[in-house]
């Protein structure tokens, strides 16, 4: 398995943006597809976006489309998440995860979760 740390997550207001950092361990990085997944109070965790293993093919949830981009540098170890034009219903704690399979868009299928890191949109 891999270990995932998150990073980047804070407050922000409505229309800002923000960047999340996913740091692997491990020298396989690049043998992963990642996402990133959100979980909001009360409500279930959801996926946000996914990539594959050498970042060509990419996937969005439709309520983030065209604002996130989800993107990967496998010389670092790391995935990113860049979140535009922010909403306060994208508040919610936010998890990278690592997985073997594609498409990168069930929980199911990812093995190693991060902490989360805290994401607030204010109105």
């Amino acid at each position: 398995q891999v270990q995932l740390v998150e990073s980047g997550g804070g407050l922000v207001q409505a229309g800002g943006s923000l960047r999340l950092s996913c740091a692997a361990s491990g020298r396989t990085f690049s043998r992963y597809v990642m996402g990133w997944f959100r979980q909001a109070p009360g409500k279930e965790r959801e996926f946000v976006a996914g990539i594959s293993w050498g970042g060509a093919n990419t996937y969005y949830a439709d309520s983030v489309k065209g604002r996130f981009t989800i993107s990967r540098d496998n010389a670092k170890n790391t995935v990113y998440l860049q979140m535009n034009s922010l909403k306060p219903e994208d508040t919610a704690v936010y998890y990278c995860a690592a997985g073997m399979n594609m498409p990168p868009v069930s929980q199911k299928d990812f093995g190693s979760w991060g902490q989360g890191t805290q994401v607030t949109v204010s109105s």
